[in-house]
């Protein structure tokens, strides 16, 4: 990975969750870049030990179920019986679920056969709640109480949908406007304790969840690529090295030690556009 700067986290211990997906393998492997021991942390077992083999020694790959909170410390345990306590949280478990995902834009009189919001299942919601809030009010639970003692940083990972809900997905919209604002709360309640809390809103990035979502199976943008890309000032989707920039500067307390309770989106201007 060839990084925009380098900063000094050889100090840092580092706990990612999702970390067998796309944008937080990257985040992981761009903090090992810069000397950050990392625990690579995701339900998929197989996910995370593939990308600890791509970063070598100061990655730790580590089964973990984060809304399961025995799971969460038994993560704990085994990453500080190796490099101690957690200082750096980024929490990146989250998604979406077809359950909570209407087919239609908005809703009409006429609804035959197609799948909208009054189909939508409560398991669904609850499900995307649980995947976006829940998890990261369980991991920072479970790692900040280490770092009450000494001081640390979490970073969560919000979306765009945050800002400006998308059709069709509602649950995810409200979930992402969710881990925003708990980004906020997070920031002023541990600020006595030396402890930063910020969030990541990327825009819209390819990745495994969405790409159907995007592209047809013959790789032609989707109507909704189309909407998407109307939207976005710089006519393009995000590459995730665009992200790592951001990361490292929220990473390193040296650059900005002072910054706190913020969502910064990283989105080619598409939270700033207002379609005219």
């Amino acid at each position: 990975m060839k990084l925009p700067f380098k900063v000094d986290l050889s100090d840092k211990v580092v706990a990612v969750t999702g970390a067998g997906g796309v944008i937080c393998s990257a985040f992981a492997k761009a903090l090992a870049a810069c000397g950050a021991k990392v625990a690579l942390l995701d339900i998929n077992a197989a996910a995370v030990e593939k990308v600890a083999a791509d970063i070598g020694g100061n990655a730790l790959a580590v089964p973990c179920d984060c809304l399961n909170k025995a799971s969460i410390e038994a993560a704990r345990d085994v990453i500080a019986a190796k490099w101690g306590a957690v200082n750096f949280l980024i929490n990146g478990a989250g998604g979406n679920n077809p359950r909570a995902t209407c087919d239609n834009e908005t809703m009409t009189p006429d609804t035959a056969g197609v799948k909208d919001f009054f189909h939508l299942e409560e398991s669904g919601l609850r499900f995307v709640f649980d995947l976006n809030i829940t998890s990261a009010f369980l991991t920072t639970q479970v790692f900040a109480a280490d770092m009450v003692k000494t001081g640390g940083n979490i970073i969560n990972i919000s979306s765009m949908n945050a800002y400006r809900p998308l059709t069709k997905i509602p649950a995810y919209s409200a979930a992402k406007a969710g881990v925003s604002n708990l980004t906020q709360w997070l920031a002023v309640h541990f600020a006595p304790c030396g402890i930063r809390c910020n969030a990541i809103a990327p825009g819209f990035f390819v990745t495994h969840q969405n790409r159907a979502l995007l592209f047809t199976e013959d790789g032609k943008p989707t109507p909704r690529t189309g909407k998407i890309l109307a939207a976005t000032p710089m006519k393009k989707f995000g590459e995730i090295d665009d992200l790592i920039g951001c990361l490292l500067w929220l990473a390193d307390d040296a650059a900005s030690g002072f910054v706190t309770g913020t969502v910064i989106p990283v989105d080619g201007g598409f939270a700033a556009y207002s379609g005219v």
